[in-house]
């Protein structure tokens, strides 16, 4: 029935009148009295594009008539059904919309999550139960500062982007480009930690998590800093793309060097330093290619990325693989230095003779 609540035991700090049910309320933006059916019926559209909306969000969806939505649900579907009866978006643009919410705001929640109950764990020492029944307490407070922070950075993200489109495309209106082409001209390569499973194997989760925090952070700063963008991280390397080969080979150099080439590991053994912990820093190899490619997903694709990940792959730590059109782009640039290597056989692409970039 409509508006039935279960209650729950409080959790958190002693005393404190904080319910699961509180909680809820708090994230959602109001008790839970709707219907799938009851969302279908408010926003004017088939129950099943409603149950659509719900599984493409990640979410699990229930019963028609189970009573677990609230009237911010209905907005959010409402929304969703403007976009293609307001805006003309169609509907396979519109769930993969809401996939890249769903899939974002996913990660996004449980990385959020996890960071505070590390912090409340360090600070209070905290066994892992405590620390997350404490973040549970805490939540309602600390949600509204992370919201806002969220909007904050999606607008400066979309802003970034729009600036970049403007400044490469808007003197392209009248050109005419090659139908059969990949549509993006793009740097992009892989760094990879050298022996990063030798180096983890026996690591308890904190030393884990905080091994590979500090060599994401400073992929990300490197990249970033050089001009470049990371794509993704995965584990034990990272993917970034630059809007022009030299920032690429920034980049790529960068990295080499960062983390691990001219390291001072003495200097960076102090708290929250790269060599921090017992098993220090590892070094990367890193190989970047300038080719065509697409831009989905969040993530890029084409003939390019598989060669600098096949670069990578075959690169020695602390050094940097490109292929020869690159490097021929490079070669005026006094900045660059290339050295010819002896053709290897790359999985899945065939013989090619790498390139050995440094700076010069």
């Amino acid at each position: 029935m409509a508006g039935e609540r279960v209650e729950h035991d409080a959790v958190g700090e002693p005393g404190r009148p904080s319910t699961l049910d509180e909680l809820d309320d708090e994230l959602l933006g109001g008790p839970r009295t709707l219907t799938l059916r009851d969302l279908a019926e408010q926003v004017g559209i088939d129950l099943d594009l409603v149950r659509l909306y719900w599984q493409t969000l990640g979410l699990p969806h229930p019963s028609a008539d189970e009573v677990v939505f609230t009237q911010q649900d209905a907005a959010a579907v409402g929304r969703w059904a403007d976009l293609q009866r307001l805006h003309g978006v169609d509907r396979r643009t519109a769930i993969s919309l809401t996939r890249a919410l769903g899939h974002t705001s996913d990660r996004l929640a449980l990385w959020q999550v996890e960071a505070l109950v590390e912090d409340l764990a360090r600070r209070h020492s905290l066994d892992d139960i405590s620390a997350r029944l404490l973040v549970l307490d805490q939540l309602a407070d600390i949600a509204p500062l992370l919201e806002s922070q969220l909007v904050h950075s999606w607008r400066r993200q979309l802003a970034a982007i729009a600036g970049r489109l403007s400044a490469e495309f808007a003197h392209q209106r009248d050109e005419r480009p090659d139908p059969a082409a990949l549509p993006l001209a793009r740097a992009v390569g892989f760094a990879d930690m050298v022996s990063f499973t030798r180096r983890t194997a026996g690591l308890g989760s904190t030393d884990l998590s905080e091994f590979v925090q500090r060599f994401e952070t400073v992929a990300r700063d490197v990249v970033t800093n050089a001009g470049g963008r990371v794509v993704k991280t995965i584990g034990d390397a990272v993917l970034f793309v630059a809007d022009d080969v030299q920032t690429g080979a920034r980049v790529a150099l960068g990295l080499a060097r960062v983390l691990g080439g001219d390291l001072d590991v003495e200097r960076e053994k102090g708290a929250g330093g790269l060599a921090e912990g017992a098993r220090g820093v590892t070094p990367v190899r890193v190989g970047f290619v300038w080719g065509r490619v697409l831009s989905r997903f969040g993530d890029v694709f084409g003939p390019s990325v598989n060669l600098a990940a096949r670069l990578t792959d075959i690169a020695e730590p602390s050094t940097v693989l490109t292929d020869g059109s690159t490097a021929a782009l490079l070669a005026s640039d006094p900045r660059f230095a290339a050295e010819q290597q002896p053709t290897r056989d790359l999985a899945g692409i065939g013989p090619i003779a790498p390139v050995l970039l440094r700076e010069a």
